[in-house]
C-alpha cells in the first residue's frame, strides 16, 4: 500500500526573487495532505470521485507537482490537475518545473488573475481548489499595482491581509463541482483580524475549519478548509 507521509516533496528551481519560494505555508499544506490522503480517499472523498484539482497562485508548481508525483505512485487517484497564477514567471517556472520532475505537459497551466481568464467550461469543474493566497496586510510603500514588484503579489493580501482571499471566494463557488463533496483549502494569518475574516467566509456562504496551523516567528499560518454551505 502506498504510504503518503513518505511522498517526496517535487523538485523544483526558480528565480526566487520574482516567484514566491515553497515555504512554511507551502509545506503546512502538503504536510497536512500526505497525512489525510490514502489510498483510497482524499481527506474523506472517495478518490474515484475527484475528477479535477486546481492549485490557483501555483508559484513554483509545487502543489501540483505533487499531485501529480502522487497519481504515480496511487492507481486510484486519476485528477486532472490544473494550475493557475497571475504572473507569467510563475507558469514559465512552473512548466519548468514540470519538466525537470519527469512530466510532459500533463498539468494544465493558466495564467489568470484569480479566476478571470478561465474558460467557461472550467465552471463548476473542480472538486479541489488549493490557495496558498497572499496573506499579509499592504506595505504603505506599496500605493498601488505600478508600485509592485513581481514577488510583491505572493505576500500583499490588500490593506486588511485578506481581501484577495474574500475576491477568491467571492468566485469560487462557480468554479466548484457543487453537486459533489467538495474542498476548498485557504491559508489565513494571525496578522489579519481572523474574527472579521471568518464572519466574511459566513456571509459568503462557506462552512470553515482550521484543519491545520503552525506558529512562524511573529504569526500563525493557519490551513483553512472550506465548503459551500447547502441553502
Amino acid at each position: 500500500m502506498i504510504t503518503i507521509k513518505s511522498l517526496s516533496d517535487p523538485i523544483i528551481e526558480c528565480d526566487f526573487r520574482n516567484v514566491y519560494a515553497p515555504s512554511d505555508d507551502s509545506y503546512l499544506i502538503l504536510d497536512y495532505f500526505r497525512r489525510n490522503i490514502n489510498k483510497y480517499h482524499f481527506d474523506g472523498i472517495k478518490l474515484s470521485e475527484i475528477k479535477n484539482i486546481l492549485d490557483l497562485g501555483t508559484g513554483t508548481g509545487i502543489i501540483a507537482l505533487f499531485f501529480q508525483i502522487l497519481k504515480t505512485q496511487n492507481q486510484n487517484f486519476n485528477a486532472k490537475i490544473y494550475a493557475s497564477d497571475i504572473l507569467e514567471d510563475a507558469i514559465n517556472y512552473a512548466k519548468y518545473n514540470e519538466k525537470i520532475n519527469e512530466f510532459n505537459n500533463e498539468i494544465t497551466f493558466l495564467q489568470s488573475d484569480l479566476f478571470q481568464s478561465f474558460p467557461e467550461d472550467l465552471k463548476h469543474a473542480f472538486n479541489i481548489i488549493v490557495f496558498n493566497p497572499p496573506y499579509l496586510p499592504s506595505s504603505r510603500l506599496i500605493k498601488n499595482k505600478i508600485n509592485k514588484k513581481k514577488i510583491d503579489y505572493s505576500w500583499d493580501g490588500g490593506l486588511k491581509g485578506f481581501e484577495i482571499m474574500v475576491d477568491f471566494l467571492e468566485e469560487a463557488k462557480s468554479f466548484i463541482n457543487l453537486d459533489k463533496k467538495h474542498y476548498i483549502y485557504c491559508i489565513s494569518s494571525s496578522r489579519t483580524d481572523l474574527n472579521e475574516l471568518d464572519n466574511k467566509i459566513k456571509k459568503l456562504g462557506y462552512k470553515n475549519k482550521v484543519v491545520d496551523k503552525q506558529h512562524v516567528l511573529f504569526e500563525n499560518i493557519i490551513l483553512n478548509r472550506l465548503i459551500v454551505r447547502k441553502h
